[in-house]
């Protein structure tokens, strides 16, 4: 009798819990359902070129249900139309981990690949390929798309090498600039007296053979220059005329002969006159 019992309740369980799953199927086909009902939506917004209302679509269906891969793919398709690179890489990585085929998965890092290589990115474009012919080994674009990524990364590595020994021989230069720059002020400290010498040379030629200073040679040029050009400027004495200066001298002459006359004849009136001596017979 226990048995019985134990067995119907068994069967009760499974019955109850086939049901509950046959239910949740349900509800995700339903949730599915809308979610590709969401992504026809944004298809037909996008070919009406009517980006904006496209994308709500496209983030509803995602909401609804992200394992429907279809919106998350043609969103990221969406963005890289109109060349917003990051949002399209995130989408088709987003598209690429909920993929459940090896066909969406390939589709999702070719379209990776090519991003990458939007955005100068070649080493991992090579990545993206190698992943996408590992679940579509057949797919010849993305084999060629891989050869060409694989030769911008390696000219991408040459070019950095090229550029980091450039670095190397401007810092050796430098260094070396500066080991010189080093040396010669030791030098000059070491030896004072060349310094000295130096200098002195440098005074030496700032002078004449008298061992006058160049300047004051030349200055006295000019003040003997300037007095040529005054005494050019005044009128010289015709022959046979005396010279303004000339007459001035003679005038004082007379003056002062005139006045040493006059001394004497004031001095013989003060003495009285002259008294003629007797004549001794």
């Amino acid at each position: 009798m226990k048995n019985i019992i134990a067995f119907c309740c068994s069967v009760v369980l499974v019955t109850t819990s086939f049901a509950q799953n046959k239910d949740k199927e349900k509800a995700q086909e339903l949730t599915e359902k809308a979610a590709k009902t969401y992504v026809y939506q944004a298809n037909e917004l996008i070919e009406g070129d009517n980006f904006i209302s496209a994308e709500k679509e496209y983030r509803k269906a995602i909401s609804k249900a992200p394992s429907v891969v279809a919106g998350t793919y043609n969103l990221g398709n969406s963005y890289y139309e109109k060349g917003n690179f990051d949002e399209a890489l995130y989408r088709h990585m987003q598209a690429a981990e909920s993929a459940t085929s090896k066909s969406e998965k390939h589709q999702s890092y070719h379209n990776m690949g090519n991003i990458l290589m939007k955005e100068n990115l070649c080493k991992e474009a090579v990545e993206a390929y190698k992943n996408a012919l590992r679940n579509d080994p057949s797919d010849d674009e993305t084999r060629y798309n891989l050869v060409v990524a694989q030769e911008c990364a390696k000219q991408q590595e040459e070019d950095k090498k090229q550029e980091q020994e450039e670095e190397k021989k401007d810092e050796n230069k430098e260094d070396e600039n500066k080991d010189k720059d080093k040396k010669e002020d030791e030098e000059k400290k070491d030896n004072p007296k060349d310094q000295g010498d130096q200098d002195k040379k440098e005074g030496d030629d700032q002078k004449d053979e008298d061992g006058k200073p160049k300047d004051e040679k030349d200055q006295g040029k000019g003040d003997e220059k300037k007095d040529d050009q005054e005494q050019k400027g005044k009128p010289k004495p015709q022959p046979g005329q005396l010279s303004p200066q000339q007459i001035k001298n003679l005038l004082e002459a007379m003056n002062n002969q005139e006045q040493k006359v006059q001394e004497k004849m004031n001095a013989q009136k003060q003495k009285g006159p002259k008294v003629k001596p007797e004549k001794d017979w």
